[in-house]
């Protein structure tokens, strides 16, 4: 394999612009893992996804595998989202079975025009109340307080086919002041087993403001997050937000890579969340 066999789509644009860059490899057999991990490494994305046709053969069956520089994650949304571009692409519009590490899932891709819009549904979604010492040494991490939180929406751990810490704020300065230290952020989210944070600003019910730092992957932040809004989706269903079977998501602005992202939420308590986004070839 070479950093040229890899595909480069930014998954959950904002028209041609923004979006979150990500890795697409497809080939008939995955690599070794190690290869694997050493050519996402070498791309530098946050994400790079591997896929592969099933061993039953029929071309719309994938094993997806995905590595961030520097480790393999259970579940990459943007990444997801770019491998339905890339098979929309290649192979025609419609819906793509993943079989990943410990879930199946699918992806849909349509092309329109030089852009493809994509649809993934994620893994089941659960979530429960986050450890009062665990919150105070995120808020810590990040130069937070108590009094930058929403009450609303209380500190969670929430799994949308990866592990999140969920910390609502209650301003839109605080959501842009957000600054931290890249290898004290990757020390507390490998302890505690958590891949992102999901930092969210409810504008109003219906559409929220994320940033999301992913120290765990070895990258400050990422400009969208399909599996961490999954799991932000999920838990406000938990929580009985006033959802009404959609959030709008903005993710990026702070990093000036404006990105968009739609999820749309069943009444069933920890079933699949559907998000939905536009990826551009880069």
């Amino acid at each position: 394999m070479h950093p040229s066999d890899i595909l480069r789509i930014a998954a959950f644009s904002d028209g041609d612009q923004g979006g979150n860059p990500a890795g697409v490899w497809i080939g008939a057999a995955l690599p070794p893992a190690t290869e694997m991990a050493a050519l996402a490494q070498a791309i530098g994305f946050s994400e790079t996804v591997f896929a592969a046709p099933e061993p039953a053969g029929q071309h719309q069956a994938w094993r997806a595998r995905y590595f961030s520089p520097e480790s393999e994650v259970p579940f990459c949304g943007h990444a997801t989202i770019a491998l339905g571009a890339a098979l929309a692409r290649r192979f025609g519009d419609g819906r793509y079975a993943l079989a990943l590490n410990a879930a199946a899932i699918s992806v849909e891709g349509r092309k329109d025009g030089e852009r493809v819009a994509a649809s993934l549904q994620s893994p089941p979604t659960r979530s429960a109340a986050a450890p009062a010492a665990l919150v105070e040494a995120f808020l810590a991490l990040f130069g937070y307080t108590r009094a930058d939180l929403d009450e609303r929406i209380p500190p969670a751990l929430a799994h949308g086919g990866a592990d999140h810490l969920v910390l609502a704020l209650n301003s839109r300065a605080a959501l842009a002041r957000m600054s931290y230290e890249l290898d004290a952020g990757r020390r507390l989210m490998n302890e505690h087993g958590i891949v992102t944070v999901v930092l969210a600003l409810a504008e109003h019910p219906q559409l929220f403001h994320t940033r999301n730092p992913f120290a765990s992957g070895g990258v400050l932040e990422d400009p969208a997050t399909g599996a961490g809004t999954a799991a932000l989706a999920g838990y406000l269903r938990d929580l009985g937000w006033p959802h009404g079977g959609r959030i709008e998501v903005v993710q990026g602005e702070d990093m000036g890579m404006r990105s968009r992202l739609s999820a749309e939420i069943g009444d069933e308590p920890g079933s699949s969340i559907r998000v939905s986004g536009s990826a551009r070839v880069m």
